[in-house]
């Protein structure tokens, strides 16, 4: 089942005040670093993700070809279309924030 970003970060959320409260079980003392990191990662991603919609939807209206966006994408213009195209108006990927 798909889930939006907010719901992927506030299960992290829920896991990384386990691990700071030292709620694992008994005799796990873990540390959440590496942890923390990975939720950092996946902020940075989900922003990058975003930005990239955004300055697709900025090349197509300016009038470029889903062929030139698919190739500075390292795709096919189809691959970029299907993940970036619009669907009845609306932008995909913008509901996973």
């Amino acid at each position: 089942m798909p889930r939006t970003v907010a719901e992927i970060l506030a299960h992290a959320d829920e896991l990384a005040r386990r691990f700071e409260d030292g709620n694992l079980g008994p005799g796990r003392e873990v540390d959440g670093a590496s942890l923390r990191a990975v939720r950092v990662a996946f902020e940075q991603k989900a922003r990058a993700e975003q930005d990239l919609i955004d300055v697709v939807t900025v090349a197509r209206a300016e009038g470029h070809s889903w062929a030139a966006i698919g190739a500075m994408l390292g795709t096919s213009g189809e691959a970029a279309r299907q993940k970036y195209g619009t669907r009845g108006g609306r932008q995909r990927g913008r509901g996973a924030a």
